[in-house]
C-alpha cells in the first residue's frame, strides 16, 4: 500500500495518499474525519482501474492565521500540482469535503473537469437529531452511546457496530474548529452555488439526516442537463463507509468505465 505523505508548504502539513493508475479522482474527507474514512471507497475504485488521491486537512499549528474555504481549496490544488495531476481530474468529497471541492471548482476552474459530491452540504442548521448524533459521535462516548448515534448517522446499515468502529477509528477532531471557522469566514456565495459549466455527480444516502437528499435534489434542479445523481438506498450519512462498493459502482458507472 502506498504510504501516507505529508506536504508542508509554508509550514502547512497536508496529508495525502496517492494510489492506483488511470483516470484520477481526488477525494476529500468529511468534517472531523481523516482520509482513512475514505479508505474502503478508494480501495474499490483502485481495483476498478482508477487513480485515487485522498487529500486531508492541514494540521493546525496553533499560531496560524484564520483560514477560509479558499485556503483549504488552495491546499488541495497545491497537492494536485505537487504530484502532477492532470486537468482532467475530478475532485470530490464527503460532506464538508464536498464543500471544499466546490470551492476548488469555483476558484481553480482550470484544474478540474468535474465535481463529485458524496452528500451535499447546504447553508443553514441541520435537524436536532442529526446534530445530537454528531455531537455524541465526536465526543468520548462509550460504545453504547456510539451505537445509538450510528442509528442516526448510518441509517439501515447492516452492521452498526462496524460502522461505529470505522467512524471512531477515523475521527480527526483536532481539525474541526479550523473547518468550522473556515466555513463561517467564507460567504455562502463563494462555495454553495453550483460550479459553472462543470459536470457534477451527486451520490447520497437515502436516509441521510445530516445532509438530507433534498439538498442534492435542489442542486440538481438548477442544472439537470449536467448534474446527475444516485442514491445509496437504506444508508445514512456514512454511506461511503457502510456501502463503499455501491458508492464506487455509481462513480464507475457515471464515468463510463467498463
Amino acid at each position: 500500500m502506498t504510504k501516507l505523505e505529508i506536504f508542508e508548504p509554508d509550514r502547512r502539513a497536508i496529508p495525502y495518499l496517492d494510489q492506483g493508475e488511470g483516470f484520477t479522482v481526488v477525494l476529500l474527507p468529511a468534517e472531523g474525519l481523516n482520509i482513512a474514512s475514505l479508505g474502503m471507497l478508494a480501495s474499490v475504485l483502485v481495483e476498478e482501474g482508477f487513480r485515487v488521491v485522498r487529500i486531508g486537512n492541514r494540521r493546525p499549528s496553533g499560531d496560524e492565521a484564520p483560514v477560509t474555504m479558499h485556503d483549504l481549496a488552495q491546499d488541495v490544488v497545491e497537492v494536485m500540482d505537487r504530484i502532477g495531476l492532470p486537468a482532467e481530474s475530478w475532485v470530490g468529497g464527503h460532506g464538508f469535503g464536498g464543500a471544499v471541492a466546490r470551492t476548488v471548482a469555483h476558484d481553480h476552474a482550470g484544474r478540474v473537469s468535474g465535481v463529485l459530491l458524496l452528500g451535499v452540504a447546504a447553508p443553514g442548521p441541520m435537524g436536532e437529531d442529526a446534530a445530537q448524533a454528531l455531537r455524541t459521535a465526536f465526543s468520548d462516548a462509550d460504545d453504547a452511546d456510539g451505537l445509538e448515534a450510528m442509528r442516526v448517522l448510518a441509517g439501515d446499515a447492516d452492521d452498526l457496530e462496524l460502522a461505529w468502529r470505522l467512524f471512531s477509528g477515523t475521527r480527526d477532531r483536532a481539525v474541526m474548529p479550523m473547518q468550522r471557522a473556515a466555513l463561517a469566514a467564507t460567504p455562502e456565495e463563494a462555495w454553495a452555488p453550483l460550479p459553472a459549466d462543470f459536470p457534477v455527480l451527486i451520490i447520497q444516502g437515502s436516509d441521510d439526516r445530516v445532509m438530507p437528499p433534498v439538498n442534492g435534489d435542489a442542486l440538481q434542479d438548477l442544472a439537470p442537463e449536467r448534474v446527475s445523481s444516485s442514491r445509496i438506498e437504506g444508508h445514512g450519512h456514512l454511506f461511503v463507509m457502510t456501502d463503499p462498493v455501491e458508492t464506487a459502482g455509481a462513480i464507475e458507472d457515471y464515468l463510463g468505465w467498463d
